[in-house]
């Protein structure tokens, strides 16, 4: 028995520590080749800076799933291939970015 709960907590603190790194894979992934690898953005391509944005992590969330009909492409509309809960790991990680 004292196994199997640790085994469970072994589990759960893995699936909690990897959604945080999912989060960075995720935007490596989607958002660094416009925004840079550590959200400093690309003035050549006119792709802005995401690291200390004044949004919040839900407003990064849902502009990433919903877009924002104001802004430029691809941002339009929502960023394809991308479930609420990643498009929240990647929120999380760019409200981290220091």
């Amino acid at each position: 028995m004292k196994y199997r709960v640790l085994a469970i907590l072994a589990v759960l603190l893995s699936s909690v520590c990897w959604g945080a790194s999912d989060g960075h894979a995720l935007y490596k992934k989607k958002c660094a080749g416009c925004h840079g690898a550590h959200g400093e953005g690309k003035p050549a391509t006119k792709a802005p800076a995401l690291k200390g944005t004044q949004l919040d992590e839900n407003q990064v969330a849902d502009q990433i799933t919903k877009g924002k009909p104001d802004s430029k492409p691809p941002h339009q509309k929502a960023m394809s291939a991308l479930t609420e809960q990643q498009a929240k790991e990647i929120a999380q990680y760019i409200k981290a970015l220091k």
